[in-house]
């Protein structure tokens, strides 16, 4: 394991997950369920097994596309998310 790619996944993934909509359930059903260590676990249990999921699908990937295939495929897939975000936020 290379502290480098382990140090990039920490952060891009934290700082990803800060202020989304995932965080913000998260803190409701914490403050809802007055379980907060319960809510914890199911949440962190959540995002590995997400997380796990996607290091397992992009490994896959490559060995089937390029990096530039998967780079492109990924910029799109943003540029497509954040479009349907603004077009639903202006309906």
């Amino acid at each position: 394991m290379t502290a480098s790619v382990l140090l990039s996944a920490f952060v891009t993934v934290f700082l990803a997950e800060l202020g989304d909509k995932t965080q913000l359930a998260t803190i409701l059903l914490a403050g809802s369920s007055k379980q907060p260590w319960s809510v914890f676990l199911g949440a962190a249990l959540a995002l590995v097994l997400s997380a796990a999921i996607g290091a397992a699908l992009g490994s896959t990937l490559s060995h089937v596309l390029s990096q530039r295939t998967l780079d492109l495929a990924g910029g799109i897939a943003f540029l497509g998310m954040g479009a349907w975000m603004l077009w639903r936020a202006s309906h």
